[in-house]
């Protein structure tokens, strides 16, 4: 197909960031190679393929050692394309998955098996509708007999409703892309306000990817920062940081990931805020193999 448009720059500069030791991103995802893992039929992006050995350079490049791969509605249900990299780096490489709410629980025990922690539902107009609160209940149990937890990916109009089902939820939830916020509508805005209200339940938590699609603004996205880094603060032991490569969806053309990397400091100004977000947090909610 020759309209498959890059979602990602192949050069990205280098970041001015030194990264821990152990430091993880906790959301990228593989697209293809297509001719090996078909897109799903009915997915509405057909990007040109972001294979692992790209994400692996990248990583290498930058100085991530672990790596959380998220599932995405460009290849849907089928996870082969996430297994296939996990497997190529294992342990260091772990996964979330999408899955139907009613899986069987054989299902379940393989995705398990391979290093998934989690199976991410998506409440957002360009993607499949998730599982509903009642499914949402009844998952809850099944994933916590593997200690699997839950991962949303929402518009920010939508956290409000949400709210109380993931606030009840027995399992740690983790909420993607700080909420899908529109930065430029500032601090006080009611979805900011909502998100906020949501983190503070003791067993969800927050994935700060994504403060280039928060922003309004070109790097270095000068009005979503201090809404991230209010979150970072606020909740310092239950966020996680990601890249979000290969930038699926994204508005414009694709940010450079060195300027991703360079917001770190920025969004986690102490060096112990940042040990937490990218080693000590990945830890504890991935269970890292060989990680207490």
């Amino acid at each position: 197909m020759t309209d498959r448009k890059q979602t990602w720059k192949p050069h990205p500069r280098m970041t001015r960031v030194a990264l821990p030791d152990g430091a993880t991103d906790c959301h990228c995802h593989v697209f293809g190679p297509a001719e090996r893992f078909p897109f799903a039929e009915e997915s509405k992006l057909k990007p040109a393929d972001a294979p692992k050995e790209e994400l692996f350079a990248l990583h290498d490049r930058m100085g991530i050692e672990r790596c959380v791969i998220v599932q995405s509605g460009t290849h849907g249900y089928d996870n082969r394309a996430m297994l296939d990299a996990m497997a190529a780096r294992p342990g260091r490489y772990l996964g979330v998955a999408l899955a139907p709410p009613d899986m069987a629980d054989a299902e379940l025990a393989r995705f398990a098996e391979a290093g998934v922690r989690a199976i991410r539902f998506n409440y957002m107009a360009h993607l499949s509708p998730g599982a509903d609160a009642a499914e949402l209940e009844a998952l809850a149990p099944r994933l916590a007999a593997h200690d699997m937890h839950l991962q949303v990916h929402m518009e920010s109009a939508m956290i409000e409703e949400m709210a109380p089902v993931l606030s009840n939820l027995s399992i740690p939830v983790v909420i993607d892309h700080i909420g899908r916020i529109d930065a430029s509508r500032g601090r006080d805005h009611a979805h900011f306000q909502a998100l906020l209200a949501l983190i503070d339940a003791p067993h969800v938590w927050c994935k700060v990817s994504g403060t280039e699609r928060a922003s309004r603004a070109d790097p270095p996205y000068e009005d979503a920062v201090p809404l991230t880094r209010e979150v970072v603060e606020r909740i310092p032991d239950k966020v996680v940081w990601g890249t979000d490569w290969p930038h699926p969806n994204y508005r414009t053309d694709p940010p450079d990931d060195g300027d991703l990397f360079d917001l770190i400091p920025e969004i986690a100004p102490t060096e112990d805020l940042r040990r937490a977000m990218l080693v000590e947090n990945p830890t504890r909610l991935y269970r890292f193999p060989g990680d207490a």
